[in-house]
């Protein structure tokens, strides 16, 4: 007798690309039917044997700032000596120089997602000493310390250099010259010299790091607006989720995967609070964060009273934080639909903010179809900006 239900798996979209999704289904079929261009909202299984950071614990090892102190490797050492060989008395100075301290440079490393794995301190490989025979000694090696892309490189208030992207490189700290050896002072007044100069030492700087996550698209709204159900929706992002605010404690950036081989990078940002721009809640920590996206989603909660007021709070906090940053292409999300006082309320909402406003639930993954496909042309929009640019 053929079994009922040969794997224990139900009913699964799977996108090839927006707009196109392609059903898969087991016998029998599961009474459950999702709309077409949602996905599974399954309960997420995890590899066994794998037990899960929480939120709090993933907030110690995020780290968007960081104070760094560089060191030069320092220059060899010249010598001072001459040369020695059986029937030839004076064979005059052979004393090779001192090998370059090497750099500490950064570089930006696309695996590295946070300044957790960047030192307080960082010291440069020096240079060996010269040698006999006019042997030059070898330079100190290339320190490469990898960064998130996105760093921003301070040294007080100046901004000294922006690694936006992958491979972007930064001279932090310079190594010093190496001495010279007494065969560099050789000349028609003075044919034995015994002057040598010592190597210099390496270039020392603070260096204030500071990461902005780059992503395409950023997600604005208040705690527990639903923002980390819908970047769990549309993406393979996996950021915590709870009934209470302030779930989300650091950026999460999730690939959303378009036709064509696209891929657009959206990012929960941490719940925005009022006041945010004088640092109240998690104030200016994570706004800086937003600067980078290119286009925004400001995600409103349905269900709360006035739900219209959301929008303009949410403006005036990123107004007040840089000036023109809520003039950023954006597009309103009206999140939680399938409460009934949220679908009460939406009539309203179209009318003082625009007919424009996508209605959607990422609990239950309704219209989130319209959503894929408004990313899509915004993405496109910057993408065909960029080019004509």
């Amino acid at each position: 007798m053929v079994p009922s239900r040969l794997l224990s798996l139900g009913p699964r979209a799977v996108p090839g690309g927006v707009g196109r999704w392609t059903q898969f289904r087991l016998w029998p079929p599961s009474p459950r039917l999702l709309s077409d261009g949602c996905v599974d909202h399954a309960k997420h299984q995890e590899p066994p044997g794998k037990k899960l950071l929480s939120e709090k614990k993933l907030k110690r090892h995020f780290v968007d700032h960081r104070r760094v102190l560089v060191c030069g490797g320092r220059g060899g050492d010249g010598v001072s000596c001459f040369h020695s060989e059986p029937r030839k008395e004076f064979g005059g100075p052979d004393g090779g120089d001192g090998g370059n301290g090497g750099h500490v440079v950064l570089r930006a490393d696309r695996q590295v997602k946070s300044l957790s794995s960047v030192l307080s301190r960082y010291q440069g490989f020096h240079g060996e000493a010269g040698g006999r025979k006019n042997c030059f000694g070898r330079s100190g090696a290339l320190l490469y310390v990898p960064v998130p892309v996105g760093t921003l490189v301070k040294e007080g208030k100046e901004v000294v250099a922006d690694l936006s992207c992958p491979g972007d490189e930064y001279i932090a700290a310079l190594g010093g010259a190496g001495g010279k050896g007494n065969r560099f002072f050789l000349a028609n007044e003075n044919r034995a010299p015994v002057t040598c100069t010592p190597g210099q030492p390496g270039q020392e700087r603070v260096l204030f790091l500071e990461l902005k996550t780059m992503a395409h698209a950023g997600m604005v709204g208040f705690p527990n607006a639903g923002k980390s159900s819908l970047l769990r929706a549309i993406s393979n992002a996996r950021p915590a989720v709870a009934s209470y605010p302030f779930t989300t404690l650091k950026p999460h950036v999730g690939i959303v995967h378009c036709e064509d081989h696209q891929q657009i990078a959206v990012a929960d940002i941490p719940g925005i609070i009022r006041g945010a721009h004088q640092n109240r809640g998690l104030g200016s920590t994570f706004l800086r964060h937003i600067e980078r996206c290119r286009f925004l989603l400001f995600i409103v909660d349905l269900s709360e009273p006035e739900p219209w007021t959301q929008v303009e709070d949410l403006k005036f906090e990123l107004e007040k934080y840089e000036a023109g940053l809520s003039e950023r292409p954006h597009v309103v999300v009206a999140n939680k639909i399938d409460l009934p006082q949220a679908r009460a309320a939406l009539p309203q909402l179209r009318a003082r903010l625009g007919p424009s406003i996508i209605a959607l639930s990422a609990a239950t993954g309704e219209n989130l179809e319209a959503l894929l496909l408004c990313l899509q042309e915004l993405h496109s929009r910057h993408v065909g900006a960029e080019l004509r640019w």
